[in-house]
């Protein structure tokens, strides 16, 4: 589909025009690179005009902006040079993504079967496949064995003998341990990752990653080959990495010491913060990359180690910005104190701002109204007083059903966290790019729902 490809609606050609923002609704700073204005408050992105996406795929839908995807990518490898950059595939899975970050050169993380296998029989390069997970299944590791990823994480000492007992006689599989270095680090108390009171990794502070490092080298069918460490998501600063830097190069020292060996990679995880609305923060990948070599370069000398290969994982600072959610108001609701907008989705497709408090900006598309901005609740379709996508924010005052909402910055933690709540089905995912938008991912049917109901 191109501009030309498109009806324009009547009285709303798609002509660009340059208007300047006119308030924070306006400003397309969090919004793909892509983003032009259109005449009659339209955008386009990738070329191809939101209201145009709407008619064509229908609502609530889901658009990426490939071009902005591969950018971000290649970002990543420009700013990390000697460094294994792997996309992490639990902030948004298909076959063109999985695409799109494989010709880009980067490796992938999975933490399931079923990522693996999507990725594989798309043709994804197994080697360079990351298997995570703190509770992996049976199934998880012999599909990782089967089809040989590259490296697999250990996350808890139980896993260590079913793994070794699972991996073919002759052969060994290169394994990371995943570190809990006692750092306080994320956007929400839910996503912090790198502290001792969850679920993940094995703790520095108590022995038990020293202890699990031991056993590991104990098992002839495991290669150790490195340390890994996650700490949390939506980190805006550079300091909680370089103090992981310095930890993890500490225990490095310590298990040459103890064992003779020298591990030659270190897995610094992800949760690069991003923004969702403008003004925000988000972290500077480049000044990140920089001062955490230089950090590793002075702490392994400080430690006489050779400097190890440096892994990295980010999947929301790739994806999310270059994603857009499209919505229908299905009714606006005035109450004594506060107008309810809803739409045809809500926490069924996006479960974030019920799960995290994360606010965003939706913005009404397709006509320029000349009402006054208001304030609004944007809510969701579901039988939940939680299903709320954004509270109080400015929209039209003349708001009203049928209206086009778009909402930023929509590209990570949506989809893959969607649910079937109240059997409402996903949205499909659309691909735009140079003009054209391409169906990724159809629309979840009824018949879907049909389909898997089996019994009587």
């Amino acid at each position: 589909m191109t501009l030309a490809d498109i009806p324009a609606t009547p009285g709303h050609p798609p002509v660009a025009v340059d208007a300047p923002p006119v308030d924070a609704a306006d400003d397309l700073t969090v919004w793909p690179h892509s983003t032009t204005r259109l005449a009659h408050g339209d955008l386009a992105v990738g070329g191809v005009p939101l209201t145009a996406i709407a008619d064509r795929f229908g609502t609530p839908a889901y658009l990426l902006d490939e071009a902005d995807v591969r950018e971000r990518c290649r970002t990543y490898l420009h700013a990390f040079p000697d460094t294994d950059v792997l996309y992490a595939a639990k902030a948004f899975l298909c076959r063109a993504m999985a695409h799109w970050v494989a010709e880009e050169g980067l490796g992938l993380d999975v933490c399931s079967a079923g990522e693996l296998e999507l990725a594989v029989t798309t043709g994804f390069p197994a080697a360079r496949i990351v298997l995570h997970g703190n509770a992996k299944s049976p199934e998880d590791l012999r599909s990782a064995l089967r089809l040989g990823v590259g490296r697999i994480v250990i996350d808890s000492a139980s896993e260590i003998a079913r793994l070794a007992a699972a991996v073919p006689s002759g052969s060994r599989q290169k394994v990371l341990v995943r570190v809990v270095p006692g750092i306080a680090a994320g956007g929400h108390s839910k996503i912090q990752t790198g502290t001792d009171d969850q679920k993940f990794g094995l703790s520095i502070t108590d022995g038990s990653a020293q202890h699990a490092i031991a056993r590991i080298l104990d098992q002839p069918g495991l290669e150790l080959v490195g340390l890994h460490c996650h700490l949390g998501s939506q980190i805006t600063s550079d300091k909680p990495y370089l103090c992981a830097v310095r930890r993890l190069v500490g225990l490095m020292a310590r298990i040459k010491d103890h064992h003779g060996i020298t591990l030659p990679e270190l897995d610094l995880g992800g949760g690069h913060g991003i923004a969702y609305r403008p003004g925000e923060d988000a972290l500077d990948i480049t000044t990140l990359a920089r001062k955490v070599r230089v950090e590793l370069t002075e702490s392994c000398a400080a430690a006489g180690l050779a400097v190890p290969r440096l892994v990295v994982e980010p999947g929301r600072a790739i994806v999310g910005p270059a994603g857009v959610a499209l919505y229908r108001v299905l009714s606006v609701k005035r109450t004594s104190d506060r107008t309810f907008v809803a739409v045809d989705g809500g926490m069924s497709d996006n479960p974030r701002p019920a799960l995290y408090g994360v606010r965003y900006l939706p913005r009404l598309i397709g006509r320029r109204s000349t009402a006054a901005c208001a304030p609004v609740t944007v809510v969701g379709r579901h039988c939940e007083a939680g299903d709320v996508l954004a509270t109080d924010i400015q929209l039209p005052a003349d708001t009203r059903p049928g209206d086009l909402l778009a909402v930023p910055v929509a590209g990570a933690y949506h989809l893959s966290m969607a649910s079937g709540y109240n059997l409402v089905g996903r949205p499909p995912v659309v691909a735009v790019a140079d003009g054209h938008a391409r169906l990724l991912v159809r629309r979840e049917s009824l018949e879907d729902f049909r389909s898997r109901d089996v019994g009587l």
